[in-house]
């Protein structure tokens, strides 16, 4: 999941090295992932109204509910 998460964040931003991604696993085995990106790239991952960071979210979760995994994305600034 940490790679798909970086390999779109990395894609969608202009500053690449700045893309950092943590992974935690939680006692209800629900894994978070947390992303960081540079502060003038923030936009661009969360985009309009949120709807890029909603996608993110969908599309990780997806990958993760194949694997019978519980994961959540927290975009931190």
């Amino acid at each position: 999941m940490k790679d798909l998460l970086l390999y779109i964040a990395r894609n969608l931003v202009d500053n690449p090295d700045a893309v950092s991604v943590t992974e935690s696993v939680s006692e209800g085995q629900e894994v978070t992932l947390e992303l960081r990106v540079a502060p003038e790239d923030m936009g661009k991952v969360i985009g309009r109204q949120g709807r890029i960071a909603k996608e993110i979210r969908t599309v990780v979760r997806s990958r993760a509910q194949r694997d019978g995994l519980k994961v959540s994305v927290d975009i931190m600034d």
